[in-house]
């Protein structure tokens, strides 16, 4: 690549777009022009070893065969459950059982464990004897800006939990991080410097995920973090002109191109190819940015490939199968991560049980005009699909308006600054969702109810523990507790509600969907299917070489969700269009 490099390189982007490999391949080059690189993953998710293909553990160890080339992986889950042990041990025989079970839910949310592993990474930011070992230090993942916008108000975290025992913090007693507020002090003026600290937002050419890197590119500018780049990975371009299906694919992922949102326009931008072989190893990682052997190693690998073309059930015998034993109402959920098509399968499921012959509520957070652009499509709706949209923005302000005059009212400046920075964490837009939902839920015994998105198990633990909903009701109920029947209850009830997680045929977001899947099981919550977006391989006919080489890779992801991680495997082919609602409902 021909831009220099800073010190510090942070790539960031949505699960399955790409970081990973990029970070790698950059690594890779840097380490093979004599530089001392430091790669560093905070991924969950992280497969560094696999990519890298070379022992990769929670201390810093040289790449077996690129000695100039230096990994440590910061796993998460360990930061994280270290951070609690910190903040639950002065507890210990103090507080009761159900308030340290209370604590400990509360430190269980996504937030906590980015902030556990900011509180570990940063030491690698201000030095601490290891600055002048390593030319490039490199982050697979960046934190995100309600992380940074957390840890720059330090000043108030004492007094703010001496006063606020009973609020479920992101970042709980601030005696359990390692670092002090020097010290991200520092780390946040060296993310500032552009000469020193560079952020690669990673996107694939696809409407959700470049809408998610402006997001981040917006929240980044927003905290004076202005050196950025963009990386768009995953470009098709067809190599057989006779296959229809590889020529709509590259035409629409020239549109996307042509029609970068405004936040992403002006960053230096460079585009990587969508490749027909996994990026494993020093040499297929230097094909990356090397177009010369990218180009022989692309013949290598569609020298020979197969078509392969795998059956999985569709998405009618996924309906057929919520109708069994002539059921007629009851409650259906979309899970999954950003983009990988829970709001088309909500919308799908619902005018399908609607063109049935049932009465059907859909209900959405996704905005109205997307919802829209699928039912246009339509010659005409169905009469008994009532369509409910339900804006997150609107329902977190209100939430976050009510506990700032509950809990608010008492603080100083200080601690109101820092609660309201708590407060805009993704657990409270998925709480305050949550409370709007809940009507939703109680009329699914009435009619089926599809919700698209639907709140995790960590938020349905925080909502029980803290009380929100259990208690609650039972307070203010003259019912006796074993005839209520909360909507937390209801969730946990398998033939009542079904909830479907929705993951693309890729490794990352299968990780992803199975990680959502443990959280669930968690909180007592069974997934009913996994519906496995885009899949080439039930495509029939594919020509190009490269569809066919990805087509046949996909075989082995959906035997191991179907295999180990599903009740039920359904799947949804891959769509060739933006706009293919009736196809998909014809399917």
């Amino acid at each position: 690549m021909e831009h220099s490099y800073t010190k510090y390189l942070f790539f960031t982007g949505k699960g399955g777009v790409g970081k990973t490999s990029l970070a790698c391949a950059t690594a890779v080059q840097l380490a093979d022009q004599a530089k001392k690189v430091l790669l560093i993953s905070t991924d969950p998710a992280s497969n560094l070893e696999d990519v890298l293909q070379t022992s990769v553990g929670e201390q810093i160890q040289a790449h077996q065969q690129l000695p100039t080339l230096f990994t440590i992986n910061i796993s998460p889950d360990v930061s994280a459950e270290e951070y609690r042990d910190r903040v639950i041990q002065p507890m210990m025989g103090v507080a009761s059982e159900m308030e340290i079970k209370q604590v400990k839910e509360g430190l269980s949310g996504a937030c906590t464990t980015e902030i556990a592993s900011f509180d570990e990474f940063s030491r690698f930011i201000t030095g601490e004897g290891i600055d002048d070992l390593y030319d490039v230090v490199i982050f697979d993942t960046a934190p995100t800006g309600h992380t940074i916008r957390l840890l720059e108000l330090p000043s108030a975290w004492d007094d703010f939990l001496e006063n606020n025992p009973g609020g479920a913090s992101c970042i709980g007693p601030s005696s359990a991080l390692k670092s002090s507020k020097e010290r991200y002090k520092k780390v946040i003026q060296s993310l500032r410097d552009p000469q020193l600290t560079t952020f690669y937002l990673v996107s694939r050419p696809e409407k959700s995920s470049l809408k998610e890197a402006a997001k981040t590119s917006m929240e980044l500018r927003e905290l004076g973090l202005e050196n950025q780049r963009l990386f768009i990975n995953g470009v098709f371009k067809a190599l057989n002109p006779m296959d229809p299906v590889a020529q709509r694919i590259a035409l629409l992922a020239d549109k996307q191109l042509q029609e970068i949102p405004m936040p992403l326009a002006n960053l230096p931008m460079k585009t990587y190819p969508l490749l027909p072989y996994n990026v494993l190893g020093l040499r297929k990682l230097r094909s990356l940015l090397d177009e010369t052997l990218q180009s022989q190693i692309v013949l290598e690998e569609i020298a020979s490939s197969p078509h392969a073309q795998y059956h999985i059930e569709s998405l009618k015998e996924l309906v057929n199968s919520l109708e069994q034993g002539q059921r007629t109402s009851g409650l259906i959920m979309t899970m999954g991560k950003g983009g990988v098509g829970k709001t088309i399968a909500a919308a799908t499921i619902a005018c399908l049980l609607a063109e049935r012959g049932h009465k059907v509520l859909l209900t959405t957070t996704d905005p109205a005009a997307h919802i829209n652009d699928f039912l246009s499509q339509l010659d005409q709706i169905p009469a008994n699909l009532q369509v409910e949209r339900i804006d997150p923005k609107v329902e977190t302000q209100l939430y976050i308006h009510k506990i700032m005059a509950q809990k608010g009212a008492k603080l100083g400046a200080n601690e109101r600054n820092l609660l309201l920075e708590d407060l805009q964490s993704p657990c409270t837009e998925e709480v305050a969702v949550f409370h709007a939902f809940s009507k939703a839920i109680h009329s699914a015994s009435r009619q089926f109810v599809v919700m698209d998105t639907a709140p995790t198990g960590h938020t349905l633990l925080l909502l029980d523990t803290t009380g929100s909903y259990h208690k609650e009701v039972l307070k203010h109920s003259s019912l006796s507790a074993d005839k209520i029947r909360t909507p937390y209850m209801a969730l946990q009830d398998k033939e009542f509600a079904k909830i479907i997680l929705v993951a693309l045929p890729e490794t990352t977001p299968m990780r992803e969907a199975a990680a959502l899947q443990e959280d669930l099981r968690r909180a007592g919550i069974e997934p009913y299917a996994w519906l496995i977006n885009q899949c080439l391989s039930a495509l029939p006919e594919l020509k190009d070489p490269i569809l066919k080489k990805r087509a046949s890779a996909e075989g082995a992801i959906i035997e191991q969700i179907q295999t180990k991680l599903a009740h039920r495997t359904f799947g949804i082919p891959y769509l060739t269009e933006e706009l293919v609602f009736p196809e998909l409902l014809s399917m």
